[in-house]
C-alpha cells in the first residue's frame, strides 16, 4: 500500500514537471514574437562596450546607477548614452525601469536601461559583465561593433537573452 501511494505521488510530481517545462518553453516562443511587436521607435546602430564601476574603497555593495538601483554584475542591465535618456523614457532615480532589445552577432538578449553615462564617441550603449559576456564570452574584444539597440515599450519585461 505505501508503494502504491509513493509511485503515485512520484508520478504526479514527474507530471507537474512536464507540464512545467511545456509551459515555459512555449511561453518562450510567445515572449520572442512579442518583443518584435513591441520595440518602438527607431532602432539606434553603434558600438557596445563593457562598464564595471567597481574600484577598490569605493561603497559597499557597488555604486548605486541612474534608477537608483546598486549595480550588479550579474544581471542582464546596461546603461545608455547620455544624450539618448529621453529616446528610452527618461532613465532616471526612482522611475519605472525601461528596457531595449541589444542585437549583435546574431545574438539578441533583452536589458534593463538602469543607467545613464558620457560613454565614448561611436558608442551607444555599456553592457555590464552578464550581457557583456553573452556577447563576448572571452571578454576580449571589449568593444562590439554594429550593436542594434531597440526601446522596447512596456515595463514588464524579463531581462536576457531571446530566442
Amino acid at each position: 500500500m505505501v508503494f502504491r501511494s509513493s509511485a503515485a505521488i512520484c508520478g504526479a510530481v514527474v507530471a507537474l514537471g512536464v507540464s512545467a517545462t511545456v509551459a515555459r518553453s512555449e511561453t518562450g516562443g510567445a515572449h520572442s514574437s512579442a518583443i518584435v511587436n513591441a520595440a518602438s521607435g527607431d532602432a539606434i546602430v553603434g558600438a557596445a562596450s563593457m562598464y564595471n564601476p567597481f574600484k577598490p574603497g569605493k561603497e559597499e555593495g557597488g555604486p548605486s546607477t541612474a534608477s537608483g538601483e546598486r549595480y550588479d554584475p550579474s544581471l542582464w542591465t546596461a546603461a545608455i548614452k547620455t544624450s539618448l535618456r529621453q529616446k528610452f523614457g527618461g532613465v532616471q532615480f526612482g522611475a519605472r525601469p525601461k528596457y531595449a532589445l541589444v542585437e549583435a552577432a546574431g545574438k539578441k538578449v533583452i536589458v534593463k536601461i538602469n543607467d545613464v553615462g558620457p560613454l565614448r564617441p561611436g558608442r551607444i550603449i555599456d553592457l555590464n559583465e552578464r550581457t557583456m559576456r553573452h556577447f563576448d564570452p572571452s571578454l576580449e574584444l571589449g568593444v562590439i561593433p554594429d550593436v542594434t539597440v531597440r526601446p522596447l515599450s512596456g515595463d514588464d519585461w524579463i531581462p536576457g537573452p531571446v530566442g
